[in-house]
């Protein structure tokens, strides 16, 4: 629908995507709906913890995505949907949900939204946020440790595991569908000037045509 604008922002681990994105969200607040790929892990109650630990979870077939393609599109049209929620000191999937309302502006966010072309093709825009992997490397240990529970040698382990191996894989190469290559994420102020003029006069756009 053209009175909707979907952003997708990708990236590797620890780019820059959630600054950029807290960026736009504190600038345009009530007007902005977002959607993470994290929240669509596929859930393994089949599994105990210690097997779920040791499942590869950056390669496309860990996430249900064709799930949230189908949520976007609610969204797009206007329908209000009911997000899992996913649990990451547990590795799987909670019974709860979270009831997301569509607003003026969509912004999807994940590693690997732009690998899947049902997706992508979904959204007006695509930003990459591209950053070096020893400083991505550095923020993903902090966040794991600090907030999601992790210990130093479980990050470790799963970055050289798969997380490296997927980014090289799968996330890097996905960077050509991307309208736009920031680097640094929210950091790059130019970008976001850029960006933020281009949500602004959407916004416009939409109060002129009420």
């Amino acid at each position: 629908m053209n009175n909707i604008l979907v952003i997708g922002i990708a990236g590797g681990t620890g780019s820059g995507k959630t600054t950029l994105m807290k960026n736009l969200i504190q600038r345009f607040g009530g007007a902005v709906t977002v959607l993470s790929h994290d929240n669509y892990y596929r859930r393994h109650d089949e599994l105990p913890l210690e097997e779920r630990e040791k499942l590869n979870y950056d390669e496309p077939a860990a996430l249900e995505t064709e799930l949230m393609a189908q949520h976007l599109d609610a969204l797009r049209h206007g329908q209000a949907i009911d997000c899992p929620v996913y649990d990451f000191s547990n590795h799987n999937r909670s019974n709860e949900t979270v009831r997301i309302e569509p607003n003026p502006v969509i912004i999807v966010e994940g590693i690997l939204i732009f690998e899947n072309k049902p997706l992508r093709d979904l959204m007006d825009i695509r930003i990459f946020v591209d950053t070096d992997a020893d400083i991505r490397l550095c923020r993903r240990i902090k966040r794991d440790v600090n907030k999601r529970g992790r210990t130093l040698e479980s990050v470790l382990a799963q970055y050289q595991n798969t997380v490296k191996p997927m980014h090289e894989k799968y996330v890097e190469p996905s960077k050509r569908f991307a309208d736009i290559v920031v680097p640094e994420g929210g950091k790059n102020t130019v970008a976001l000037d850029m960006i933020m003029g281009k949500i602004q006069r959407h916004l416009e756009e939409q109060r002129h045509d009420l």
